[in-house]
């Protein structure tokens, strides 16, 4: 998807509310460092891909798998990560499928100290109706300065 996001076939109003609020709770999911809940938001063979990582994670168990490890990392850190997402743009596909494009920071605290940016990032999503929930089917994180 990288490249200008157009969006001839935007999403109806309700559509991006729901899917804005899937992003809300699974950032949320993340932040709390539930890293299996948050990767239930992916399907079963979904890919988490990052352009500075040289494989993505295939399998929504190996993204839970891989995501609790570096959870696990940052909690031997002591320091509170904190994931937004804005600019949310939407493009319909079909009546099960959206591509979102949008832009994501990772704010970090240390335990006593001040909050400070520890990414800039835009993000591109393949979403999925299943079972009348929105999921993950496809994400690239893309970080800016590489």
């Amino acid at each position: 998807m990288s490249g200008p996001f157009k969006t001839d076939n935007p999403v109806d109003a309700e559509t991006y509310a729901l899917i804005t609020q899937f992003y809300a709770r699974q950032m949320q999911l993340l932040d709390e460092r539930a890293a299996e809940e948050w990767a239930d938001g992916f399907t079963e063979d979904g890919v988490f891909a990052q352009n500075v990582k040289p494989e993505p994670w295939t399998g929504r168990a190996v993204i839970a798998e891989r995501m609790r490890a570096g959870m696990d990392r940052l909690a031997g850190r002591d320091v509170q990560r904190r994931h937004w997402f804005g600019m949310v743009a939407a493009e319909r596909q079909d009546t099960d499928t959206v591509l979102t494009r949008y832009y994501a920071m990772v704010f970090e605290t240390p335990r006593g100290g001040r909050a400070t940016t520890y990414l800039s990032t835009v993000g591109e999503d393949v979403l999925v109706l299943q079972d009348g929930q929105w999921r993950v089917k496809h994400r690239l994180i893309t970080h800016d300065g590489t």
